[in-house]
């Protein structure tokens, strides 16, 4: 399973989705991460830059291109959540710490119901 995780510097999740700098994308198989690869994204740098629909456009390109299945992040908006969903992209935001242990869960879990 392909998941796409956004990360800090230290290695941790961090970042709404919209905001982040760096994502990894991660290969899951058999609960371990069998591909890690970090792309500098710089949609924090990006946001809010060029005309409307533009940056939610950067992140669907991306998802697409990496064929990403699940997406973990501190956060994102009503909207990307949306877009994620039509996209059939499991977003989950109840994921901290370890960026790599998370991809591994998301993996391998499914996410908490939303109330």
């Amino acid at each position: 399973m392909i998941i796409g995780v956004t990360t800090t510097p230290h290695g941790t999740v961090g970042g709404g989705l919209g905001r982040a700098q760096t994502v990894a994308v991660a290969d899951v198989r058999d609960g371990e991460v069998t591909s890690w690869t970090e792309v500098p994204v710089g949609w924090g740098d990006l946001h809010g830059i060029g005309p409307e629909g533009t940056h939610h456009a950067r992140i669907v390109r991306f998802v697409r291109e990496h064929a990403l299945e699940r997406v973990v992040t501190s956060g994102l908006g009503e909207g990307m959540r949306t877009t994620m969903g039509k996209l059939g992209v499991v977003v989950r935001t109840d994921l901290t710490g370890d960026a790599r242990a998370a991809a591994v869960t998301a993996a391998t879990t499914d996410a908490p119901a939303t109330p």
